[in-house]
C-alpha cells in the first residue's frame, strides 16, 4: 500500500519537473528556439490557432527562426500575432517566408532572465514539497486506519524524503543547465 502512495507521488513530481522544462522552453535565451512561439495564437479566419498549425517552423541559424506559412495570405496575421506577443522580435518577410532575428541579449537582461528562471525553479520546488506533504499525510492516514504499521510508516516516510530529494536535485539540474544556456555569450 505504501508503494502505491510513493509511486503516485513520484509520478506527480515527474510531472512538476516536466512542467518546469516546458516553461523554460518559452524563456528566451541567446539562442533561437521554436518553443518561444508555442504560446502564440493567430487570429485565422476568426479562430485563434496555434502558430505551428499555420506554418512550418525552423531554426536555420542560432539566432534566426523562420516560419513558412502554408498559405501566403496568412503572413500578415502571423506577423501581427508575433508583434502582439511582446517577445521583442520584429518579423520580416519576403512574401513566402517570415524571418525572426533574435538580437543578442545584454548582460543586464541575462541577469533578469536568470532571476526569472530561479523563481520558476523555486516554484517547482515548492510544488514538489507540497506533493511530499500530501503523500506523508496519506501515509499517516493509512497508519491511523491500521492499514500499515508504524514501522512501515517510518520506512515509507524515509523513502518519500529520498524521492523528494531526487526531484529537487532534478529541478536544480534543469535550472543549472538553463542558466548556463542563458549566460552563454
Amino acid at each position: 500500500m505504501t508503494k502505491d502512495v510513493i509511486k503516485n507521488m513520484s509520478a506527480h513530481m515527474d510531472k512538476t519537473v516536466d512542467a518546469l522544462r516546458k516553461e523554460y522552453q518559452k524563456v528566451r535565451t541567446g539562442r533561437a528556439s521554436t518553443g518561444m512561439l508555442d504560446e502564440i495564437r493567430v487570429d485565422y479566419y476568426g479562430t485563434l490557432t496555434p502558430i505551428n498549425q499555420l506554418a512550418a517552423l525552423a531554426v536555420p541559424e542560432p539566432r534566426t527562426i523562420t516560419l513558412q506559412p502554408w498559405e501566403a495570405k496568412s503572413i500578415p496575421a502571423i506577423e501581427k500575432a508575433i508583434l502582439n506577443a511582446n517577445l521583442g522580435l520584429t518579423p520580416s518577410n519576403d512574401g513566402r517566408l517570415i524571418r525572426l532575428n533574435l538580437p543578442p541579449l545584454t548582460e543586464e537582461r541575462r541577469k533578469e532572465i536568470v532571476k526569472q528562471l530561479r523563481k520558476l525553479a523555486e516554484d517547482a520546488k515548492v510544488a514538489v514539497r507540497n506533493i511530499r506533504r500530501d503523500s506523508n499525510d496519506e501515509l499517516k492516514r493509512l497508519e491511523k486506519e491500521k492499514k500499515i504499521t508504524e514501522d512501515d510508516l517510518n520506512r515509507a516516510e524515509k523513502e518519500v524524503q529520498d524521492v523528494t530529494n531526487g526531484h529537487v536535485a532534478k529541478v536544480d539540474e534543469v535550472l543549472a543547465h538553463k542558466e548556463k544556456e542563458v549566460m552563454e555569450v
